[in-house]
């Protein structure tokens, strides 16, 4: 009985020991066939990664199998991370890739990213959560109007919260192509939402 208690309180201090790793030193330790790291990294990201492949497939039950897929491939390949950009850049380039390939193999032609800020709400009165929500309604209609890569730049740099390298490294195109995007998806954005009634972004 007590070697029992002594393995799962050896367990239980080698998932806390994971936890407080960096992404980086659990993909070296699933590298070498940690299974308690590639848990730990799966549940650090799954809901990130899922939320990314679903605004671009919406598709639940498409976005949930693409989201096995991502993290089953970070288990085989996990040698292979060159550390040039972040794990979660790393995983999103995954993603990205997969999610635009099962659109292609549907043969849709078009990327709909139209919900992409979330605006929290935060012990709010029924008026204000009423206009955050009319406000929720006008960004994404408005948002839905972008070509579909302004729509990806709008999702990666505001919900992501991703920078100009990184969203360079996610989609695979220079960083001068990515600040030039990001310029006319705001500048259009901008102008969809003051023809909508409301001012700015922070609105």
């Amino acid at each position: 009985m007590q070697n029992v208690i002594a393995i799962n309180a050896a367990a239980r201090q080698g998932i806390v020991a994971a936890q407080a790793t960096s992404d980086e030193m659990l993909l070296d330790s699933i590298a070498n066939g940690g299974r308690t790291a590639m848990h730990v990294l799966y549940s650090r990201h799954n809901v990130r990664v899922y939320r990314f492949v679903l605004r671009i497939v919406r598709d639940t039950t498409l976005a949930e199998d693409l989201t096995s897929q991502v993290f089953l491939d970070v288990w085989r390949t996990a040698k292979k991370f060159e550390r040039r950009s972040q794990v979660s850049t790393w995983l999103l380039s995954i993603a990205r890739f997969k999610a635009l390939t099962a659109l292609r193999q549907r043969r849709h032609e078009d990327v709909d990213q139209d919900d992409v800020l979330e605006i929290p709400d935060q012990a709010d009165t029924p008026e204000t959560s009423l206009a955050r929500s009319r406000t929720r309604t006008i960004l994404r209609a408005c948002v839905a109007k972008l070509s579909p890569a302004h729509r990806e730049i709008i999702n990666l740099v505001y919900y992501h919260e991703k920078s100009v390298e990184e969203v360079g490294a996610i989609i695979g195109i220079p960083q001068s192509t990515v600040k030039t995007r990001m310029f006319y998806a705001r500048k259009q954005l901008a102008d969809l939402l003051k023809g909508a009634g409301i001012d700015s972004l922070a609105a």
